[in-house]
């Protein structure tokens, strides 16, 4: 079976809740009539339907994924704003989420939004969502996470996770307030600078904080989970090693450590070539299906798992049987819900 780790998608409820606002990120009629979405990051033009869970079931089923675990990615802004703004849309998306997994038990389940912006409200909210039907963790800012040093700030909801055995999505974002941020120069070929070779760069150094420091040492039941098979890790790995060997001899390789760190990664938008050498740099228990909650991110990522050059059985763990198992390790029912 196929389990999709991220899928990004607003049903009713919370996209009620951003109808209501005048700035972003709402929800607003334009001048021909349809929806659009205005985010931090773009402004999307949005089909009639687009919160409607009928043709998210029919994609589904159309690229034979049984399972879904909802997000709403954190570029969009409301984890960012003000306590008094991102609290209230972060309740309504986990509440909203929740009745769907409810439902829909055997089809959904959630990541919560929290309002990082205030750790303390976080955990508050991260503690309540967690007592709701289909909530299996939360989503945070990768930049939360680009060093030790900056993920210290998020001890408190590691620690309320770590005795939920929750999952994390660390997703690309960035974190309100932030004057020490990357600021990657955009002025020529934006989309390919900032969407993809910043975005992979910020996600490997997410990578090294998780599986080259001691941050995670303290939190031996929490599942942290990268997207995009954690940046450019698989591919820059044999450098790594080879500037360890020359200026820090007697060190443990970063190649063990990534194969030994308790982090999984999800395959979204990339190719076959990239997951035969996550396969080989993590090991293929650690990879799980990713989509962005698109048809056509769920094609894609089918096509690349299905032209990977790596054994049945290791495609059969990417695309559910990893999933299967975190997801158990949260509460068993969701274990159940996706046999």
């Amino acid at each position: 079976m196929t389990i999709d780790m991220h899928f990004h998608w607003g049903p009713k409820g919370f996209t009620d809740a951003l109808r209501q606002r005048t700035s972003k990120p709402n929800i607003r009629r334009g001048d021909d009539g349809a929806e659009y979405m205005d985010s931090f990051f773009s402004t999307t033009k949005l089909a009639a339907d687009f919160d409607d869970v009928s043709p998210r079931l029919a994609d589904m089923d159309k690229n034979g994924v049984q399972h879904a675990v909802l997000s709403i990615s954190p570029v969009t802004g409301v984890e960012a704003l003000p306590l008094q703004e991102s609290l209230p849309l972060a309740r309504a998306y986990n509440d909203s989420v929740s009745a769907l997994s409810v439902a829909y038990p055997d089809r959904f389940s959630g990541f919560a939004i929290l309002p990082v912006s205030n750790i303390s409200a976080a955990v508050t909210e991260f503690e309540r969502a967690m007592d709701l039907p289909g909530i299996v963790g939360a989503v945070l800012p990768g930049d939360g996470f680009l060093s030790k040093k900056r993920a210290e700030r998020f001890a408190p909801l590691m620690e309320a996770a770590n005795r939920r055995n929750a999952i994390f999505l660390v997703h690309y974002a960035k974190l309100s307030d932030d004057p020490e941020a990357p600021k990657p120069d955009t002025s020529d070929n934006a989309r390919d600078r900032f969407g993809t070779l910043d975005m992979q760069s910020r996600l490997s150094s997410n990578m090294v904080t998780f599986c080259m420091t001691d941050f995670l040492k303290p939190y031996p039941n929490v599942t942290m989970m990268s997207h995009n098979l954690g940046g450019n890790i698989a591919f820059e790995v044999d450098r790594m090693d080879h500037r360890a060997l020359m200026d820090t001899p007697g060190r443990e390789l970063p190649s063990k450590q990534f194969k030994a760190a308790p982090v999984i990664v999800d395959c979204n938008s990339l190719g076959s070539r990239a997951i035969e050498l996550a396969t080989e740099v993590y090991g293929a228990e650690k990879i799980v299906f990713g989509s962005d909650g698109t048809a056509f991110g769920m094609d894609w990522t089918n096509k690349a798992i299905a032209d990977a050059r790596i054994s049945e059985a290791d495609k059969d763990l990417i695309r559910g049987g990893n999933a299967k198992r975190l997801l158990g390790r949260v509460n068993a029912r969701f274990a159940s819900a996706a046999e």
